[in-house]
């Protein structure tokens, strides 16, 4: 068929306005609004103009049959273009913190409580009984303290910035800014993000002054450190790696110890920040209490790793250390939002009731492993029809995750799974690809998926995912 010029070819297509009101296109406009529509419609005449200009479309009959397609195209267009980014996800991984997906879900509680205070106005910075305003601090203070005033340790107070990085850098500053914070050259950690302890330290105002070395480090070089120009002594928890083998680190106690024989405030950036006893599970963390029954003065951790609840940054320690901390401008740049406060209530109550497995991280901490294999080998007997598939029961192990307990894992069960013309790589890649999108991990040529961090409820969507693979072919 003989080759139409392409000015020709240009002249055929309709202009936007009118695509904009072919009756096709009229309940878009109803439901998605004008300018979506108008900018779907531009970005699909761009597509067929490319593929004009590229020869792809080179005659009269091949222009108008896309032509025909156009408005099935724009649909598609627009609903791509308005689909949500931020989209849940279900975490076969067995990673129970798992960073990029979220780090912890929130109890079932904490959600209520995120919608009751979302749908209207809340009394945030207003005192119901006094009439007047009051701070947002108090919502969750007094719960911090019911649970880290405890046998041995009193005094304790909190306040919430909206991550422990920002916690960590509002203390450094308010205690340590013009002067030298001692830290051991063993705890100039990074983490997740290029996050690096020196960097917040210099941000913060403080100047870094370390001793020790890598893979040893003694109370007696945090002595000879100690200056004139000395305000804070610091410890920075090793939560994303572990040194093995010739080490040395002075226990907190002597830390705390030494900071008191001088004066000196000592504080520990924890990380994880565990209000469970989690060494009774296996796992060889140190918790919140851990550090302040040690003496230590301030702490900061994280409420979205193994706290269980949101995003933010908690510092609880010495009430003078901690009023002073937010009297700093600081702290209401970092303040957090009337929705994290709720979230955050709601988890806490959940530790104060020892209601553990209403916290979805701690449930799944506490998960045994021959309970995650009758769930595997539930859903493998759901698979059975899938011919493609092949599937068994292996023992493996899950993890922590989220930059904690990097030497504990967790025994588990996990479904191991091939299928006949796919590649491990595309197997999990079809799996991405589902509505919602199913993580699995890959090793050793095979797809594994490990329940512990599958919620019940979602068990049923990896086995359609799984069957859509036998179906596509």
């Amino acid at each position: 068929m003989k080759a139409t010029p392409k000015s020709d070819l240009y002249r055929l297509l309709p202009s936007v306005d009118d695509l904009l009101w072919q009756e096709e296109l009229l309940s878009l406009v109803e439901s998605e609004g004008q300018p979506s529509v108008v900018e779907a419609i531009r970005v699909v005449l761009a597509k067929v103009r490319e593929e004009i200009a590229t020869g792809h479309l080179e005659n009269e009959e091949s222009v108008q049959l896309v032509i025909t397609g156009l408005p099935d195209g724009i649909a598609r267009q627009l609903h791509a273009a308005m689909e949500f980014s931020l989209k849940p996800v279900i975490n076969a991984t067995g990673v129970i913190l798992h960073t990029n997906l979220g780090r912890a879900p929130l109890a079932h509680s904490a959600l209520k409580r995120i919608a009751d205070v979302a749908r209207g106005y809340s009394n945030l910075e207003f005192d119901v009984h006094a009439g007047e305003r009051g701070k947002r601090d108090i919502h969750v203070e007094r719960l911090f303290s019911r649970l880290l005033n405890q046998e041995g340790v009193s005094g304790i107070r909190t306040v919430v910035v909206n991550n422990c990085a920002a916690a960590v850098m509002l203390a450094l500053n308010t205690l340590a800014e013009g002067g030298e914070v001692i830290v051991s050259r063993g705890e100039l950690v990074e983490i997740g993000g290029s996050f690096r302890v020196p960097d917040v330290m210099s941000k913060s105002g403080a100047v870094l002054r370390e001793v020790g070395t890598t893979n040893r480090t003694r109370i007696a070089d945090y002595e000879r450190a100690i200056n004139e120009k000395t305000r804070l002594l610091l410890r920075v928890h090793r939560s994303n790696f572990a040194i093995v083998g010739f080490t040395e680190q002075p226990p907190l106690e002597e830390l705390a110890a030494l900071g008191r024989k001088h004066k000196l405030p000592v504080m520990e950036d924890l990380g994880g920040g565990a209000l469970l006893p989690l060494r009774s599970l296996g796992i060889n963390e140190s918790g919140v209490m851990d550090s302040l029954r040690a003496g230590i003065d301030v702490v900061t951790y994280s409420g979205d790793k193994m706290l269980g609840g949101p995003q933010a940054g908690m510092l609880s320690g010495r009430e003078d250390l901690i009023k002073k901390i937010r009297s700093n401008p600081l702290f209401r740049a970092l303040r957090v939002d009337k929705l994290t406060y709720a979230a955050l209530e709601a988890t806490l109550m959940e530790y104060i009731r020892q209601n553990h497995d209403a916290i979805p991280f701690a449930r799944m901490m506490r998960l045994p492993a021959e309970e995650i294999r009758e769930r595997a080998e539930a859903m493998r007997t759901k698979l059975a029809s899938a011919s493609r598939l092949h599937t068994e029961i292996i023992s493996g192990e899950s993890l922590v995750g989220g930059g904690s307990a990097p030497t504990s894992i967790l025994p588990t069960y996990l479904l191991a799974i091939t299928a006949e013309g796919l590649s491990a790589d595309e197997l999990a890649a079809r799996l991405r690809g589902h509505n919602p999108p199913v993580i699995a991990r890959v090793e050793e040529g095979r797809v594994l998926v490990d329940l512990r961090t599958v919620f019940e409820h979602e068990e049923p969507q990896v086995v359609r995912a799984l069957l859509a693979v036998e179906r596509i072919g």
